[in-house]
């Protein structure tokens, strides 16, 4: 088993699933094997672009493909649960793409029917398995910089004014939060290990109804901090700092990360590079296959449960602002 060609499917032929599957194509062990879209043209299309042997314009039809080992989805965000309820219900292990689902209540129902059936789920956080976090969580796992006690991380991005744009559009989950926010979020939740105690937090809602920029204050049992902002209508320096009582630790550009710096009073600066030429969506690519080969059913890296608590998180700042994802 450990030597197994992984065949995936992509459902959701979008943006980042072309990203993904330029990356699946150089990842030893894996093939795409199906595509699928609500649309026969572009399903076709990526099918061919990335040498995919069957594509279909049947989501249903999709999942009974049996030569499908896993499916990575990567729809709308609306899309998600019930996309993934189809494919775990058809025996298919899932990759889905970040926000896992709207709300928690949603989290916590796929990952009861993923235990039911008995089938590998897991949420594509990809960040956490670049090299350069990995070194983060190696160094802090060291003891480093001593007890981590504080932690800053942004993510913002500026779209412009495109109303019509998905990222502005309530009903499709749009806004800072589950298409920026989760990052830092996210991040702050693995290097804790632990969903903040307090929310403190303050939100600017835009004309579309959607958070355009939000920032965050988590407190944590201890006095541990974790200040947290994200924004699609403002470019922020999208850097991550974690400081502990005996250094820091830099990761600019946190959520694509190439390289991390350790800083403490003992040394000079140590600088961990990465200098691969993909994107870097290769490496939870290879983490899921592993965990199919070695028979698990989720990932110790992301585990469901916290992918539960972080959506828990994403509910208590939400419900904050008075923010709900309907007309």
């Amino acid at each position: 088993m450990m030597d197994k060609t992984i065949k995936w499917g992509i459902m959701g032929p979008g943006g980042i699933a072309r990203s993904f599957a330029a990356d699946l194509m150089q990842t030893p062990g894996a093939e795409l094997a199906a595509v699928a879209s609500r649309s026969k043209e572009r399903a076709d299309a990526f099918a061919q672009e990335f040498g995919a042997a069957r594509s279909y314009d049947s989501y249903e039809a999709f999942v009974q493909d049996e030569e499908v080992d896993i499916v990575y989805i990567g729809t709308l965000h609306p899309a998600h649960k019930e996309g993934m309820l189809l494919c775990l219900r058809a025996g298919k292990a899932v990759l889905c793409e970040k926000p896992f689902t709207m709300n928690a209540e949603e989290a916590e129902e796929v990952m009861r029917v993923a235990r039911e059936n008995g089938t590998f789920i897991m949420e594509a956080m990809w960040t956490r398995y670049l090299p350069a976090i990995v070194q983060t969580r190696t160094w802090i796992e060291e003891g480093r910089i001593g007890e981590v006690k504080m932690v800053t991380a942004d993510f913002g991005f500026d779209i412009g004014w495109a109303p019509e744009s998905r990222l502005l559009n309530k009903k499709l989950g749009g806004g800072a939060l589950l298409d920026a926010g989760i990052y830092p979020v996210s991040f702050a939740s693995m290097i804790f290990g632990q969903q903040p105690s307090r929310i403190m937090s303050s939100a600017h809602i835009g004309e579309t109804g959607v958070d355009e920029r939000f920032t965050a204050l988590f407190e944590y049992e201890g006095g541990k901090t974790a200040q947290l902002s994200a924004s699609v209508r403002l470019r922020t320096a999208n850097n991550a700092f974690i400081y502990g009582t005996a250094g820091y630790i830099h990761v600019p550009n946190f959520l694509f990360a190439s390289s991390a710096s350790l800083h403490t009073d003992a040394e000079e600066p140590l600088v961990f590079t990465d200098n691969r030429k993909l994107k870097g969506y290769i490496f939870e690519a290879e983490e899921a296959m592993r965990c199919l080969r070695e028979g698990r059913k989720e990932s110790a890296v992301m585990p469901a449960a916290e992918t539960c608590d972080i959506m828990r998180t994403l509910d208590r700042l939400r419900g904050q602002w008075g923010l709900e994802y309907t007309d």
